[in-house]
């Protein structure tokens, strides 16, 4: 067995790109991720991470000549841990041990190099939002925009190799079908929800495209509040905020996305898009002009069901006073109403470093449906392990 940089061979590019499919070819719940995503993180013009860190790629072939796996390493200086910590990621492999390891060698190598004493994987170089963890529990689920699915041997090779789990990574789901609101939320947490709801002190409103401008920066000053504090999570600047919505615009649903106002303060909000591997696993990887047909054409016939819950945010002052609970109430009246459009309904996933958020997930009604590990691996072998500390 060889292993090959791809670097900015064609051909190489191509085989990491196309490896997938055939691991995967018989695997029905696989939906092919765009060529375009995959290849967007590896490029220094669209990848901020470049601007403060690296990437390597991987492609490993056999004696004749085959791809049998890929694999790739990376690393910013922009992080807080106890050690140095690269990543790597966008693994696939046959189900070879022997391959596998001269993989996650070529990382941890790479990285030791670079001053890293540990790595994470299968992570993103870039946000947690996106590919981040390994499939353990949901094979029979499609997977979400973004987020891996990998086939069921992967496990045992990680922690073969003596990578540890640094964190559980947990989707939960809704059929809005199958229940009311009243049955899905907890009782006593939709006792507190209906308080706040029916106060009259606060506005819950769905957003307008028209006035994304304003949403964007509402969705900035609640993000940072809430969340700016957390360890790994990056503090939004205005300019990123507004890209993102902007990006997003296309697919937005004004339905879906829901804030809260406490005398024009805004507070709270419930960021859900639909979810659009729902969409894109009809183009084949390509979103090219055929792509963009066939997308327009389920789009036109609403034949995506499926929303994504990406997010919650409630600024400090408001938490643990029902607020989430109430923005959900709000989102549930609207959604959980016959011939709505999405009737199943998952949340991105939610850390088990998150009590807090798991715990109320749990009281609104969700289901674990799928898992996934965030592995970590350090370099010292003598070194105690410790996983991801809870969020206090």
């Amino acid at each position: 067995m060889t292993l090959h940089e791809v670097g900015s061979d064609a051909s190489l590019q191509h085989a990491f790109l196309h490896l997938p499919l055939r691991l995967y070819r018989r695997t029905p719940h696989w939906i092919r991720p765009l060529d375009a995503d995959i290849e967007n993180v590896f490029d220094p013009g669209k990848n901020p991470r470049f601007r403060n860190g690296e990437a390597i790629r991987w492609v490993l072939k056999d004696a004749a000549g085959t791809a049998i796996g890929r694999v790739a390493a990376f690393y910013s200086r922009d992080q807080h841990e106890d050690q140095p910590t690269g990543g790597m990621g966008f693994f696939e492999c046959t189900e070879d041990s022997r391959a596998a390891f001269m993989l996650f060698d070529a990382c941890r190598d790479w990285l030791a190099a670079h001053g890293m004493e540990a790595m994470d994987g299968p992570i993103n170089f870039g946000e947690r939002d996106r590919w981040w963890g390994l499939l353990t529990d949901g094979f029979d689920r499609e997977p979400n925009y973004m987020m891996p699915y990998t086939l069921p041997y992967y496990p045992a090779m990680f922690e073969a190799y003596g990578f540890q789990n640094y964190f559980n990574q947990y989707t939960y789901y809704m059929d809005s079908t199958e229940h009311g609101v009243t049955s899905v939320i907890h009782p006593s947490v939709l006792e507190k929800a209906r308080r706040i709801y029916d106060s009259g002190e606060f506005d819950f409103r769905t957003i307008e495209k028209k006035h994304l401008e304003k949403y964007a920066e509402d969705f900035r000053s609640i993000y940072n509040q809430a969340w700016g504090n957390h360890a790994g999570v990056a503090e939004l600047t205005a300019a990123k905020a507004q890209a993102m919505l902007g990006q997003m615009k296309p697919i937005l649903d004004e339905r879906l996305i829901w804030f809260a106002y406490h005398q024009g303060r805004p507070v709270a909000f419930f960021l859900t898009i639909p979810e659009m591997n729902q969409l894109f696993k009809h183009v084949g990887g390509r979103l090219n002009w055929l792509g963009k047909l066939k997308i327009g054409y389920h789009q036109l016939l609403k034949t995506n069901h499926k929303a994504l819950g990406l997010v919650f945010g409630v600024v400090p002052d408001f938490q643990g006073r029902g607020m989430e609970s109430a923005i959900a109430l709000a989102y549930t009246r609207y959604s959980f109403q016959p011939g709505f459009q999405y009737r199943d309904f998952e949340m991105n996933w939610v850390g088990d470093f998150n009590i807090k958020m798991m715990r109320f997930v749990s009281q609104l009604g969700g289901k674990i449906v799928k898992t996934h590990v965030t592995y970590r691996y350090l370099f010292d072998r003598q070194q105690p392990f410790k996983r991801c500390p809870p969020i206090r």
